[in-house]
């Protein structure tokens, strides 16, 4: 036997790990700049021109186009984050790259791999257990306010921060509307149930949203009526066209008069379609394909609504809302036509309204399920693209909050206690995977440093500073003492580069808010009052002068 030969040089060892991280730091710097509320936007420019301005980690390394293996790696974690998650795929990427970092040095260090990966396990179990036990707080006795707060740290970073109280209220709202009992009795909140439609013109702040579905048509012919109360709708997957015959068929014709028959026929096959389809009650028709303007003239008469060439993605979601089938043809099995009541689905309304340059159908008061529509308005295609993203990844941290009913502190605060607490975990440990809970310890300290850094502060202090608050927090009297106790949900603050309290964050604010309010309602009425004895004087005076009686002076 000949020894099949492998062309190239194989490498191995050291140099490839060292290699294989080089390409994966290089992938997270390019991401890391982009962390945070302050951090920045890419524009990123692809082989065709087309120009993408981002801030979504998945979306930056989507359009990168990564040919090294262990970078694609990190690629597809940022992908399968955007999947599950929807959201923090900076920071996992961020993490990664620093642990696979840290693991690289221990190995050089002669500590085996197997040493390292099993104490990165074992911090990891321990870091969920500490979460979910002492870090996590449930959203119940927070209140609503809570969930439009998480909202805002999602769009924190995104071109929408400016308008996070505006979008926050309506994505909640949105979510809120959309919730579902399943055959569990668990309640489940489905981001596809919420429609986000993009229109030019206006500003953001003129988005609105709609209790029901949207989809971006019109109807086929202006003879339809614009609105139908109580509409029963009809989903059909096939061509209402002129019927053709099958290819391989023929047909030989020794009368021309016959050919005409034949055509007749053709025709006569979508006709008596259509006049099923409206034989059924329906009285809104939607077709994932083309129809025939003949088959139209028929709907017109009938007072249907028909729309044409409807995405297939809208069709199967307004067919999943209204209890409608959608129907890929009308043959049985015995290969009869037909067109049952049972294939219709109900909603309390449809119409047609212009948003913008373009024409919208509105599905409201549907059967099954309720659907939420977001219009969005914006100046062009970039700014609608960036905030369709962000508004994507405020409804998936929703959803995921709404679902788990448990929310933590941010701004660095669940990194940090965590580092402190595997810290003083790992110094229990008389193995080798001390030194790799330690590493792992030091690793998630990436994150509240690269905030600071990106926000412009002095990330050493700052870090030291909250590295302080948790470990106070985590000491025995910290435990029993309520100020100390508190200090475990202490985070970064870098609008003005500080620590506070983030989970009191909120109602602070709503109480600085209404201190203020009273305030001025105070002055205003203090305004008043000096307003209505300087009018008094001067009234006083000009009786005086006119040497009236003080009688006329209405009390």
């Amino acid at each position: 036997m000949s020894q099949v030969s492998i062309l190239g040089q194989r490498e191995q060892g050291q140099d490839v790990r060292t290699q294989n991280i080089m390409a994966v730091l290089a992938l997270s710097n390019i991401v890391k700049t982009s962390l945070g509320p302050q951090g920045l936007d890419k524009m990123l420019v692809d082989d065709i021109g087309d120009v993408t301005i981002t801030n979504d980690g998945a979306t930056i390394l989507k359009q990168l186009e990564v040919t090294h293996p262990a970078a694609k790696v990190l690629v597809e974690l940022s992908q399968i984050q955007d999947r599950e998650v929807g959201d923090g795929t900076t920071s996992v990427v961020i993490l990664a790259a620093e642990l696979l970092r840290r693991g690289n040095e221990l190995i050089k260090n002669n500590i085996h791999a197997t040493s390292v990966m099993a104490g990165y396990r074992l911090a990891l179990k321990e870091s969920v257990k500490y979460i979910s036990s002492h870090l996590s707080v449930k959203v119940d006795t927070l209140g609503r306010e809570a969930l439009i707060n998480a909202c805002k740290t999602s769009m924190s970073s995104k071109l929408l921060n400016a308008e996070s109280d505006f979008f926050g209220e309506m994505v909640v709202t949105a979510m809120e509307n959309v919730k579902t009992i399943n055959h569990l009795g668990q309640a489940k909140y489905p981001v596809k149930a919420v429609h986000i439609l993009k229109t030019h013109g206006m500003s953001s702040k003129d988005s609105h949203l709609v209790d029901g579905y949207a989809i971006e048509a019109t109807r086929s012919a202006q003879g339809m009526p614009k609105s139908i109360e109580g509409a029963k709708i009809a989903c059909v997957d096939f061509n209402l066209n002129k019927f053709k015959m099958a290819m391989g068929i023929q047909v030989l014709v020794h009368d021309p008069e016959a050919l005409d028959k034949i055509r007749q026929a053709e025709m006569d096959v979508c006709k008596e379609r259509c006049k099923m389809i409206i034989a059924s009650g329906a009285n809104v028709v939607l077709c994932s394909r083309g129809i025939d303007d003949f088959a139209l003239k028929y709907f017109v008469e009938a007072g249907v609504i028909a729309i044409r060439r409807v995405p297939k993605s809208d069709l199967k979601r307004i067919a999943n809302n209204t209890g409608a089938k959608v129907i890929v043809s009308l043959a049985d099995i015995e290969g009869e036509e037909s067109f049952e009541v049972g294939y219709l689905g109900t909603c309390e309304k449809v119409y047609e309204k212009r948003v913008g340059d373009w024409e919208y159908m509105f599905f409201e008061g549907m059967s099954k399920t309720r659907a939420q529509t977001i219009i969005l308005r914006g100046a062009n295609d970039f700014f609608l693209e960036e905030v369709e993203r962000s508004l994507h990844d405020s409804l998936c941290v929703i959803k995921r909050v709404l679902e788990s009913n448990s929310i933590v502190a941010g701004g660095g605060s669940v990194e940090v206690a965590l580092s402190v607490y595997l810290d003083k975990f790992a110094r229990t440990l008389g193995s080798r995977e001390q030194l790799a809970i330690a590493e792992f310890s030091e690793a998630l300290q990436v994150i509240p440093k690269v905030l600071a850094m990106n926000a412009a502060k002095d990330a050493t202090e700052l870090l030291a500073k909250l590295r302080v608050f948790h470990n106070a927090a985590q000491k025995e009297d910290g435990v029993s003492d309520e100020k100390k106790k508190a200090l475990k949900y202490s985070g970064l603050e870098l609008t003005e580069g500080k620590i506070r309290n983030n989970l009191q964050a909120t109602s602070d604010q709503l109480e600085k808010d209404e201190r203020s309010f009273e305030m001025q309602i105070k002055n205003r009425k203090k305004n008043l009052d000096e307003s209505k004895k300087n009018i008094h004087g001067v009234v006083t005076s000009l009786i005086s002068n006119a040497g009236l009686s003080d009688d006329l002076l209405l009390e």
